[in-house]
């Protein structure tokens, strides 16, 4: 059987190209299969046990496994046709560094911020999937993964890197110099990550901008403010600034002032302050801790009646319903009570002379001239 085998080979040397031919169109077929078959019924057993980590991860390697599989097709077919030494050694070399550049593309998509790992960290530091520390650390992690994977691919082509990293290292002193700002961008957002003043989603007040966080990247941080502009602050600018975060309010401020005319009697100025604080503590959505309504102070066009309380919603629509029902109500109790409301404005009084007045009118007087 060998010895009819190698006779067909000496008559048709060109066989051998044919068999290396089918070697690789094997490994196709394998690939296919993997796809379709294996990777799937490994997909499914993993999704049936409920383990997200698993079914991330080979999802991850999913295209560098196929990738992976032609790769050695191909290697296997220039196996069996016997090249010469040198360049088996650089076929191996090649394949090495295929293997690690799949290895490396497969952990570079497992540390995608959608990543099971990852909703994990963010869950376990912040409580919270959606934190920014995930974007942010994905970007760092990812950016290692590649510099780890050409490190590694250099050294498997024998490349001196010692040098390389000491260049680094004269090149970095220069670089710091030049790219100062860069680098104080860099280590702001480092801050704003590991301190979490606000996350992605918050309503955030700064001197410089006020908006919905959307993202942060390593030199930056998107603000989409409410009139759906999009402002890209640099990191270390808002890291030294005072920031309120509105989205951890636990309930929503309503404060104003009201102006009454100064005619008004003090019982129905009493009757009108008891009425609106007695409406303000029944309402099922004004939060009952703190409660003021007060005649505050003495203005030039009338008396001020302060109203100062809490929502339970921080909601901004639920937030402007309740104020214009309650403010609706403070009318109704003003209007039963028969309390006007003062308009800006100044009375002016006139004292006139009754002798002069009686004298310019007399019939025959003379006009001063």
């Amino acid at each position: 059987m060998v010895d009819w085998y190698y006779g067909w080979l000496e008559t048709w040397p060109w066989l051998r190209y044919v068999i290396a031919a089918l070697i690789v169109l094997f490994f196709l077929i394998v690939r296919k299969i993997f796809t379709r078959y294996i990777f799937a019924l490994i997909t499914f057993f993993s999704k049936k046990r409920k383990s997200e980590f698993l079914s991330n991860f080979l999802f991850a390697f999913e295209k560098p496994m196929r990738m992976l599989l032609v790769v050695i097709g191909f290697y296997f077919a220039i196996l069996y046709l016997h090249p010469p030494a040198d360049f088996m050694s650089v076929t191996h070399r090649i394949l090495r560094t295929f293997i690690i550049i799949f290895f490396g593309w497969g952990f570079f998509n497992f540390s995608g911020t959608s990543s099971d790992l990852f909703k994990r960290l963010g869950r376990k530091i912040d409580g919270d999937e959606d934190s920014m520390l995930i974007p942010f650390t994905s970007r760092i992690l990812r950016g290692l993964i590649i510099v780890l994977m050409f490190t590694v691919i250099a050294m498997e082509w024998n490349y001196d890197i010692n040098g390389f990293i000491a260049g680094l290292g004269l090149g970095g002193l220069a670089f710091a110099l030049a790219a100062q700002d860069t680098i104080a961008n860099f280590f702001g957002g480092i801050i704003i990550v590991t301190e979490r003043p606000f996350k992605r989603g918050d309503w955030i007040e700064t001197p410089t901008v006020e908006g919905i966080v959307e993202d942060i990247s390593f030199r930056s941080t998107q603000v989409r403010t409410f009139a759906e502009g999009l402002v890209t602050v640099p990191n270390s600018t808002i890291a030294h600034e005072a920031i309120t975060n509105w989205s951890l309010m636990n309930k929503r401020q309503i404060s104003f002032e009201i102006s009454l005319r100064y005619n008004t009697p003090v019982s129905q100025l009493r009757r009108v302050s008891q009425r609106v604080q007695q409406e303000l503590e029944e309402h099922p959505h004004v939060h009952p801790d703190e409660i003021e309504v007060h005649i505050r102070e003495f203005k030039e066009s009338g008396l001020d009646l302060m109203l100062y309380y809490f929502t339970n919603t921080t909601s901004w629509s639920e937030w402007l319903r309740l104020k214009e029902e309650m403010n609706l109500r403070v009318l109704e109790i003003l209007e039963e009570e028969n309390v006007s409301l003062a308009l800006p404005g100044r009375d002016l009084y006139m004292q006139q002379d009754n002798q002069l007045q009686k004298s310019s009118g007399e019939e025959g007087s003379e006009v001063p001239k």
